[in-house]
């Protein structure tokens, strides 16, 4: 993995996260840029977080660009590294393993999300304990009045409403890209996702395993003139739908497979019941696939809660194990 470094700014005593009250060393910050050809942004992004955090490292992680993104990040004084297997998912897995920090800043190369709102994002991690802090672009209004793509908003109403719902959460905005999060986190994050839906999947993953999370309102700005999006309305949403779907049966088997098992129930109940009626009445059963339907259907109900309950022990036993791993890294 290539790497280019630049001299970092020399410290100054003025510097906000230079010492911490005690007047020890401050925590280790690292802002985490993914990037696919933003030449036309990633240089204000740089000088903006650099400009807010003087003493952090800014990594860009480069997705193959085909542009001048490297070379502009580079001379803008970013420590640049290349991902070459496509997808923000590949990006950020590649990023929370390679990168040592206390804090952790992700944040796009659009230019969408203001740098100065980083501080009150670092503070909920660094005072208040928080393992995950999203800049949460929706509760003002600022994502509906400058997002141009309305599709995109209503898809985030809809994955928010499932996850919310799937796991009694009351969050405001799933799929922001501004995030910031403690060591324990992202030394802790399986990364399965290969592309944008990776947010969802973070957000999945800190509700599951009780993270906690705090979302501060931020403002958002579109992308400026000259800057194309990279998403796609139907084939994102599609993804992104999809990892609900698969987390929901991996994360809540019981209750994933108790609605099939509800759905077979039902359906077996409605071919059967005329079956059932015609035996009552007439002691024969002149229905006979109607009633080899219904058994079947019935028997596939009882499969589906069965599977339900045993992936439900074994789910459980998963985070038995994995609420140990953590007390044994934070106690090592």
């Amino acid at each position: 993995m290539s790497e280019v470094r630049s001299n970092p700014p020399r410290e100054t005593s003025s510097d906000r996260y230079a010492t911490n009250p005690q007047g020890g060393r401050s925590s280790r910050i690292a802002v985490l840029i993914p990037c696919y050809n933003e030449e036309a942004t990633i240089a204000k992004v740089v000088q903006d977080f650099r400009r807010e955090l003087p003493t952090a490292d800014i990594y860009v992680y480069d997705n193959n660009s085909k542009d001048d993104t490297v070379r502009i990040a580079a001379e803008n004084g970013a420590i640049v590294r290349r991902e070459h297997r496509q997808g923000k998912g590949n990006v950020v897995r590649t990023m929370f393993r390679d990168v040592d920090a206390d804090i952790y800043v992700m944040v796009d190369g659009d230019d969408t999300y203001p740098a100065e709102f980083v501080h009150e994002l670092i503070e909920c991690v660094e005072n208040d304990g928080v393992d995950m802090a999203i800049g949460d672009r929706l509760s003002n209004g600022s994502y509906s009045q400058e997002n141009k793509r309305p599709m995109h908003d209503a898809g985030n109403r809809l994955v928010r409403g499932l996850i919310n719902r799937l796991f009694r959460a009351q969050l405001c905005d799933i799929m922001s890209g501004y995030r910031v999060f403690n060591r324990r986190f992202v030394k802790n994050m399986p990364v399965l996702s290969e592309g944008f839906e990776i947010e969802t999947e973070m957000t999945l993953h800190a509700l599951d395993k009780r993270f906690s999370i705090r979302e501060i309102p931020i403002d958002y700005r579109d992308r400026p003139e000259g800057s194309v999006s990279k998403l796609n309305t139907w084939s994102d949403g599609f993804r992104v739908l999809k990892t609900v779907f698969w987390i929901f049966k991996d994360y809540k088997p019981l209750a994933f497979f108790a609605c099939w098992a509800l759905l077979f129930l039902l359906a077996g109940l409605a071919v059967g019941i005329p079956v059932i009626s015609e035996f009552i009445l007439t002691h024969r059963i002149n229905k006979m696939p109607s009633a080899i339907l219904a058994v079947g259907l019935i028997l596939l109900a009882t499969n589906a809660l069965t599977c339900g309950f045993i992936l439900d022990t074994i789910v459980k036993q998963h985070k038995d194990m994995y609420e140990l791993r953590l007390n044994h890294n934070r106690e090592s």
